[in-house]
């Protein structure tokens, strides 16, 4: 597995009342994202990410430690939602 573009981030999932989640990260106030299905999640969030970084890079300001990938050779733990269909 390579892991020079894994990040741990606290993410807040928010329903909504026509379904789906609005996500956000409590320490980094511009990751902002929605989906639909739980399979989205990560998707739209990893949009989100290379979003935020485009965006620091243009403007030339420096990227937040907390966008820093994850170091290759460092265990971690992550919690992780697993959606099974009902039987």
């Amino acid at each position: 597995m390579v892991t020079d573009r894994i990040f741990k981030l606290p993410l807040v999932w928010d329903p909504q009342p026509e379904g789906g989640w609005t996500i956000t990260c409590p320490i980094l106030p511009g990751l902002v994202t929605e989906a639909d299905t739980v399979e989205e999640v990560s998707i739209n969030v990893a949009d989100a990410i290379e979003a935020l970084i485009e965006g620091y890079e243009e403007l030339g300001q420096p990227i937040p430690e907390v966008l820093r990938p994850m170091q290759s050779s460092a265990p971690f733990m992550a919690d992780t939602l697993i959606h099974l269909e009902a039987a």
